[in-house]
């Protein structure tokens, strides 16, 4: 009986270290497909990607698709020395700012007037989305419409009005041109950053508010104290995701304006694709794609560092 005892009282650990073992090791099996699309559609042609950055590949010579240690940065000195890769690359950084920053004060705005509207609140956020049901291409054949330079409702309206007295070429001039792609891109996507920045203000806790209007405070000290500094994580989720967005832009300018006349609308991407698609050469469009890349993600990271500095209770 004491045999028996020892071996049932040594054999409980070796079978609780093996449902220990199990239980670890359970999470993964469920795990593995999600990692294996991951590593398919996300790692593979990321580091594909890499590797035919640092060759000359062109899709129409198969031989260059060799790696040679010697030229290996060969593309990215020819990115420094190509004035419309650095042009499109600049470009794109200031219709970023302007961009998202203009979406961010209109968001802020709409979203501090829905929160106080107190009947009807639902059907105005269902309205509120429907810009964001259109495809970026409709979108931008939509406002290459509006902007055209002899059938376009702006020049039309501006005409009528007694505002303008010849038409303007709004998509081929130096300011116009970006202006008015970047119109496009707001207007379908406020509403994304609206709905954010919304839903961070419903859930503010009211007995701050209640608190401050006994001591006295106004609407607007209510604004810059309270509602302000407790809605910064929101503000900087809307403004990674939509920097994001903005950062990427291809489709729009390519309906609208395909980086033209003369590059002037050249943004990166579209600049990638007509590297990579038009003139086959994948590893120069690679190299730019590699940069935009790493650019995108210290950007993402330094949000992230004040999205976490934001959350700390001081």
């Amino acid at each position: 009986m004491v045999a028996d005892a020892t071996t049932v009282s040594a054999s409980r650990p070796a079978r609780r270290s093996a449902f220990e073992r199990r239980k670890l090791v359970f999470p993964w099996i469920l795990l593995a497909p999600t990692l294996f699309i991951i590593a398919a559609i996300v790692i593979y042609p990321m580091l594909y990607s890499v590797y035919v950055s640092f060759t000359p590949f062109n899709l129409l010579r198969p031989e260059t698709f060799a790696f040679d240690a010697e030229k290996m940065f060969r593309n990215y000195q020819r990115l420094v020395e190509d004035e419309v890769f650095v042009g499109a690359f600049f470009r794109t950084i200031i219709f970023m700012a302007v961009t998202v920053n203009l979406e961010y004060v209109i968001a802020l705005g709409l979203s501090q007037l829905i929160a106080r509207v107190t009947w009807g609140q639902g059907l105005i956020r269902t309205l509120l989305m429907i810009p964001m049901m259109f495809a970026p291409v409709l979108v931008g054949f939509q406002y290459a419409w509006f902007f055209n330079a002899t059938v376009g409702l702006v020049n039309n309206a501006l005409m009528s009005l007694g505002l303008m007295t010849t038409p303007k070429a709004w998509l081929v001039d130096v300011p116009t041109g970006i202006f008015s792609v970047g119109l496009a891109s707001m207007w379908m996507n406020i509403p994304v950053t609206t709905i954010i920045l919304l839903a961070g203000t419903l859930s503010l806790p009211s007995e701050v508010y209640e608190a401050a209007e006994v001591d006295g405070a106004n609407a607007w000290q209510q604004f810059r104290k309270i509602t302000m500094p407790l809605l910064q994580p929101f503000v900087l989720i809307a403004l990674t995701v939509r920097s994001l967005d903005v950062g990427r832009a291809y489709d729009i300018v390519r309906i609208m304006t395909d980086g033209g006349p003369a590059n002037r609308t050249e943004v990166v991407w579209t600049y990638v694709g007509e590297m990579a698609i038009q003139n086959s050469r994948f590893g120069l469009a690679s190299a730019m794609s590699m940069v935009s890349v790493v650019v995108g993600i210290l950007f993402t990271l330094y949000l992230f560092r004040q999205l976490m500095k934001s959350r700390v209770v001081q």
